[in-house]
């Protein structure tokens, strides 16, 4: 792990949860705190990839108010310049936060003393052709997931590593994930926790029937080419979005992209693991008829 530092945060960009108002009274009140830090704050509280980009100049790190979900988007935007995010939990999970609702005043102060470190995570380049065609490209921090739509039909994913044909997954779903991604949709279906610094890539499939089924574990600089078979819908989403409905044929590939995530840590950096434990072990506990 690295130990880069941020320049001193002069200009920070509040990017609040759309559908939470509770989110954008929090961003005025943390926008006022900043000004008595003489410190310059700029609310989004509708935003998208694109608004994000146009004010990546001005600012030198964004406050994400809302739940994973919106650290994902904020972590993506920012990304191509290397802004870091630091996140409020204003959600359910908030895995990737770094403060809740009642924390945020003493953990800012201390990022703005320069108590934190640089969390570098890997971000997934996805795109998509038709043949020779080029159809669009997105970046994804958590996974690409290529899966059947409404009907409960298998499909086939011609999988290959480095140009190489690895595999054919007859499955539900092929699910591409990075290290932050591990401990989402991969998780629930069987992959491998991976520590969410690691340069790795995961392929896991969903539901295989008479294929491999063991989860995949790549290294980062590995490049994903998978072709679609079907007859019937097939979709593509990255980190939860649509992305758009394969014809049959069609080609994804996936790759490292050539930047990272920053996240901003302020606790130790061993927090993953405890983190991991703290939202497995209450259900384990809950199964087995156990209590602390």
């Amino acid at each position: 792990m690295t130990d880069e530092r941020a320049p001193h945060f002069h200009r920070v960009g509040l990017l609040s949860h759309p559908m939470r108002q509770e989110s954008l009274y929090l961003a005025r009140q943390i926008a006022q705190w900043l000004a008595e830090q003489s410190i310059e704050a700029t609310i989004l509280s509708q935003w998208d990839q694109g608004t994000v980009y146009d004010h990546l100049d001005d600012w030198d790190l964004i406050v994400s108010l809302g739940g994973d979900g919106t650290m994902l988007r904020a972590a993506r935007a920012s990304a191509i310049q290397g802004v870091p995010v630091v996140g409020i939990n204003m959600g359910h999970l908030g895995f990737l936060t770094e403060f809740s609702p009642q924390s945020w005043q003493d953990g800012l102060a201390a990022v703005l003393r320069g108590e934190y470190w640089l969390e570098k995570r890997l971000l997934l380049e996805v795109t998509w052709w038709c043949g020779s065609r080029f159809v669009c490209r997105d970046e994804a921090l958590n996974d690409v997931v290529i899966s059947r739509g409404a009907t409960a039909r298998l499909v086939e994913f011609e999988t290959y590593i480095d140009e190489a044909w690895t595999t054919t997954y007859r499955a539900d779903a092929l699910i591409i994930a990075t290290p932050t991604g591990s401990t989402a949709y991969a998780l629930a279906a069987g992959g491998p926790i991976l520590p969410p610094e690691l340069h790795n890539l995961v392929i896991v499939p969903v539901a295989p029937h008479l294929s491999l089924a063991r989860p995949l574990v790549l290294s980062g600089d590995a490049g994903i080419e998978v072709i679609v078979h079907r007859s019937h819908q097939a979709v593509v989403t990255v980190d939860g979005q649509l992305m758009g409905e394969l014809e049959d044929g069609d080609r994804v590939v996936v790759r490292a992209a050539r930047h990272t995530s920053r996240f901003i840590r302020t606790g130790g950096r061993t927090y993953f693991y405890r983190s991991i434990l703290d939202r497995m072990e209450p259900k384990q506990l809950s199964e087995s008829g156990r209590t602390r």
